[in-house]
């Protein structure tokens, strides 16, 4: 009897070893690859377009647009932008949200625990609801709804706004209660994030844009309508303010402050009231950039994109500046990307064309353009998605920060090419790692040369050394269970 109970012990700390190597030193498998040396050319097979870094990684398409419009006509107008799920409440992780990224913007949900391909996938804002236009952000409340908002805005413009999904996980097809939440001055807007005293921040995607944070009088709120109700935006100034770092100029880094662009409230301040704008019918709105300007607001080229990663006791926020220079797009560092420390306020240059491709050992140079999109595995390995042509040099890749510290500037950092898209005529965006299931991730295939925009599902499994350790545990177990039948 103690043999056995010996065995079955042995057995068990096999497993719980195989266990611990897969979930305590590594939450996800995403991180254990071998870097592509290059971009991939065209695909054969749509539906499965990305080259993988891994033969342990895998892909499948879980939605496109064909099917949606065969479904239900005129239902999806396409241009699927970025991802988040609903990441608390319940049911958390069940869904997938991205808006519209067209002149007729609207929002899709996808009910990942719904197995019938034909019917998980629902429009929950009909195509120009509300004039919506060019929907780009997407991220997941604190207090459980969906936010997006249009990558659009000119002064005098009626767009630039944010938009709440108040019911977002229970709306019917085109039924998404879409409220829009005007205390937020008016931007191109794409990145969005939350710190976690539930600040809000924000990026105008523009040659010349700010990046914002939006500060509630009631940060805990339970509703939108109370967390929206009033408070108070900055814009992040680096050093003196006023720079433009603009298609050839140098990184903007260094101590930062947050200068007011309103009041406590939300209204234009004493700086700023000249940048309010009348949009007829009694409706005025703030234009955050020309607010930005009127304070010295820091101007980044084309800010795209935002995430906060918090590691070793310190948040920082993550953005993207794209290469803006739609003629010749030459990659030459002015896709950049820049970390600001949320508790010391200084910005730091991530990663450029200076920085490692872990592939070769050299400068990224031309391999790295457009950054645009960023997201983050469970491990806190921050990943860039570039902005670029599908089936040419289209691709993600994953920074190697190895101590976290907001700079790749230590042995053994750098970036290194983890997935490359080889639709024609589409792009990346949106990637998106799924919070319940550290290996799975999300990312859409965005205007392709077919016009039907997919999402595919990505996963990650373990090599077969990390089975190796349970698979052995089981058989001691088989052999005590044997032994016993003998007996």
């Amino acid at each position: 009897m103690n043999n056995r109970k010996l065995a079955i012990a042995a057995a068990i700390a096999l497993m719980g070893t195989a266990a611990q190597q897969a979930s305590a030193a590594d939450l996800t498998y995403f991180d254990n690859f071998t870097p592509l040396g290059s971009s991939a050319g065209a695909t054969a097979t749509p539906a499965t377009p990305i080259t993988l870094s891994s033969p342990f990684f895998s892909q499948k398409t879980i939605a496109d647009r064909a099917t949606q419009n065969t479904l239900v006509p005129g239902s999806n107008s396409g241009n699927w932008d970025m991802i988040t799920a609903n990441e608390s409440g319940p049911d958390a992780g069940r869904y997938l949200f991205m808006p519209y990224e067209t002149g007729t913007g609207g929002v899709q949900r996808i009910d990942l625990w719904n197995s019938n391909y034909n019917t998980r996938t629902v429009t929950i804002v009909a195509p120009g609801t509300q004039g919506f236009v060019s929907g780009d952000a997407s991220r997941w409340t604190p207090w459980g709804s969906y936010l997006t908002a249009e990558e659009s805005w000119g002064s005098g413009s009626s767009k630039g706004r944010l938009f709440e999904v108040t019911n977002a996980t229970t709306a019917g097809a085109n039924g998404g209660a879409f409220v829009q939440r005007n205390v937020i001055p008016r931007v191109s807007h794409e990145g969005l994030a939350f710190d976690n005293q539930n600040n809000f921040y924000f990026v105008d995607e523009l040659n010349g844009g700010s990046v914002y944070k939006y500060v509630s009088a009631n940060p805990n709120a339970a509703t939108g309508d109370a967390y929206f109700d009033k408070g108070q935006t900055f814009v992040l100034k680096v050093g003196a303010g006023g720079q433009f770092e603009g298609n050839n100029g140098p990184s903007i880094t260094g101590a930062a402050t947050w200068e007011a662009i309103t009041t406590a409230t939300g209204t234009a301040n004493a700086a700023t009231f000249s940048a309010m704008v009348n949009l007829g019918g009694g409706n005025f709105a703030l234009d955050g950039r020309k607010a930005a300007s009127l304070v010295g607001g820091t101007g980044y080229n084309r800010p795209e994109d935002l995430e906060i990663q918090t590691a070793n006791g310190s948040q920082r926020v993550y953005f993207t500046t794209t290469d803006s220079d739609t003629n010749a797009n030459t990659g030459d560092g002015r896709s950049r990307i820049y970390s600001f420390d949320i508790n010391t306020a200084e910005v730091k240059l991530f990663a450029d064309a200076s920085t490692i491709d872990l592939a070769t050992g050299l400068s990224v140079g031309g391999g790295l353009r457009n950054a645009d999109n960023l997201a983050i595995d469970a491990n806190g390995n921050m990943y860039i998605i570039e902005d670029r042509d599908g089936a040419v040099d289209d691709d993600i890749w994953i920074a190697r920060d190895l101590n976290k510290d907001g700079d790749l500037l230590d042995a053994g950092e750098g970036i290194a090419r983890w997935a490359t898209n080889g639709t024609p005529g589409s792009e990346f965006t949106g990637l998106y790692f799924d919070k319940t299931n550290p290996n799975i991730a999300y990312v859409n295939i965005q205007h392709p040369g077919d016009g039907v925009d997919r999402t595919i599902q990505i996963t990650a499994v373990p090599e077969p050394e990390s089975y190796a350790m349970f698979l052995a545990g089981l058989g001691m177990l088989g052999m005590m269970a044997r032994r016993r039948t003998r007996r």
